[in-house]
């Protein structure tokens, strides 16, 4: 059960790095808020 969720969780946190270089930086910039920290 536990490694089912880490399996999850790890195939999100991959996914999301995976889209990220997908996306052009143009439609990236959208999601981006200017208040956010620099990290």
């Amino acid at each position: 059960m536990f490694t089912g969720f880490v399996a999850i969780v790890v195939i999100g946190v991959g996914a999301y790095f995976v889209l990220n270089d997908v996306v052009p930086m143009s439609s990236k910039q959208v999601y981006q808020s200017p208040n956010a920290a620099p990290d």
